[in-house]
């Protein structure tokens, strides 16, 4: 489990012996899966436990904006 980004309180993770597709697990105040790159080319959530919709929407357009750099620790841990 390496911690690649840190916002509101909360910890980006992405896991060293994780599957396709390119994903972040998000923690904090509750817990959530979201794809790097969905369908329409955003952030795809695969599920969210325990969050607020602020907190929802924050991660949402925390990972727009840092998609590049956890796209590139994604590739830097799982080659």
């Amino acid at each position: 489990m390496v911690v690649v980004h840190r916002a509101f309180g909360m910890r980006f993770i992405i896991f060293v012996d994780d599957h396709e597709p390119a994903h972040v697990h998000v923690r904090g105040d509750g817990e959530a899966k979201v794809n790097l790159v969905g369908p329409d080319g955003g952030p795809d959530v695969v599920w969210i436990v325990g969050m607020t919709r602020a907190d929802e929407r924050r991660i949402l357009k925390e990972i727009r904006e840092q998609r590049d750099v956890l796209l590139r620790h994604w590739s830097d841990i799982h080659g």
